[in-house]
């Protein structure tokens, strides 16, 4: 087993024993290992392939972070082809939130969502992503009606 020192802010690490006392672990080593084991499973689960998935990134970011929001604009102009939609709100002075619904290929969602949650100044970034199976093709549904623009 290797040891390693990390830094962490105080709000962080108290959000992590607030966790490891609620779970009743003995120790932060075995809390934050249990967490790093269970992002990695998702990690592995969401970049396993190019499955055709739906999905929403959502993420509170610093707007006054030098060139952080023309980093974002960039990022999601650079991947128009999965955007759906985009919400943003101005959560505060410094904040703002925004959550992205996302269709295409697992592992291609998961690399844009890299793309922007390891931005600096993103904050609390969360990639949910839903598999709609190997035949779907963003038609499937059980009403019938035109797709032809009038």
């Amino acid at each position: 087993m290797q040891r390693i020192t990390i830094s962490i802010d105080d709000d962080l690490l108290a959000a992590i024993d607030r966790f490891s006392d609620r779970r009743g672990y003995a120790s932060r080593s075995e809390a934050l290992r249990d967490m790093v084991r269970e992002a990695a499973l998702r990690e592995d689960i969401a970049s396993e392939d190019d499955t055709p998935s739906i999905a929403t990134l959502t993420y509170v970011y610093e707007h006054h972070t030098r060139d952080l929001a023309r980093r974002l604009t960039e990022a999601q102009h650079a991947h128009h082809d999965l955007s759906v939609a985009c919400l943003h709100v101005h959560v505060d002075h410094r904040d703002c939130l925004e959550v992205a619904v996302l269709r295409g290929g697992a592992r291609t969602i998961r690399r844009f969502a890299d793309t922007v949650v390891t931005q600096r100044g993103v904050r609390h970034g969360q990639l949910q992503v839903i598999p709609l199976g190997e035949a779907h093709d963003g038609h499937d549904h059980p009403h019938a009606h035109d797709h032809r623009h009038r």
